[in-house]
């Protein structure tokens, strides 16, 4: 895990608890009055740790997901990643902050469809400022916690649709996150490479001790997780 951001913020593997949520909530006004999507949230994550979203459509997952992912600001309340106080950053910060020490895998994969896997995961790493001669390395480690460095030079659209959802986890690694955002990430798989894609996950966050954050409807995913967490009505319960 790295240190030391390129912005200089100062990240550390003494500190266990990645993921720090206290009393968050989220209003919109809808021109008809204040909706409250999500009421007095605490959630704590920490390294090594797979915690599942659920809840019904309307619950808030979608709004806590984003907030997570640093794309809104919550109304009130308090967000640390690994002791950094991210909603005290700029909006700049923000964005290195999300670049540099959050790896995203979505439903979709978005995978460059005119590229190899290896220039799909350089792409991070280069807007990340990582040095051309660190790449090659950086970029196989990643694809080998997938089991996909026999890939490396196959074009994305010649993958098979479990070899695509891989090589976007392995996306998501290559810069060394802090923690992994997923949302909905076997929804397009079938039962078999839904488990292959869980027993990454499983393997990720024991090998790299990230945290990871996995936003579901499904009870497969979520049994796989090392505790499940609810959202009901804005409140968080797990």
């Amino acid at each position: 895990m790295p240190c030391v951001m390129s912005n200089g913020y100062d990240i550390t593997d003494d500190n266990a608890l990645v993921i720090d949520i206290n009393h968050l909530t989220k209003n919109y006004n809808t021109g008809a009055g204040d909706i409250t999507v999500l009421k007095d949230v605490n959630l704590h994550v920490r390294r090594g740790e797979m915690v599942a979203v659920m809840g019904p459509s309307g619950s808030g997952k979608s709004t806590l997901l984003f907030i997570l992912g640093l794309f809104q600001p919550p109304s009130t309340g308090g967000y640390k990643v690994a002791g950094v106080d991210v909603l005290s950053l700029s909006r700049d910060q923000q964005a290195i902050f999300r670049r540099e020490m959050l790896g995203f895998v979505f439903q979709t994969c978005d995978l460059l469809e005119n590229s190899t896997v290896y220039e799909n995961l350089e792409l991070p790493l280069i807007y990340a400022g990582v040095r051309r001669r660190e790449r090659p390395d950086r970029i196989r480690e990643a694809l080998r916690m997938v089991n996909l460095e026999h890939r490396v030079h196959q074009p994305s659209n010649r993958l098979s649709g479990g070899e695509r959802q891989r090589v976007s986890i392995a996306r998501a690694l290559v810069n060394e996150p802090e923690f992994i955002l997923a949302d909905e990430p076997t929804g397009q798989l079938d039962r078999e490479n839904s488990l292959r894609v869980l027993e990454y996950f499983t393997k990720i966050t024991e090998e790299a001790r990230t945290a990871m954050v996995v936003v579901t409807h499904d009870n497969m995913t979520a049994e796989h997780c090392t505790r499940k967490c609810v959202l009901t009505d804005g409140y968080l319960n797990g």
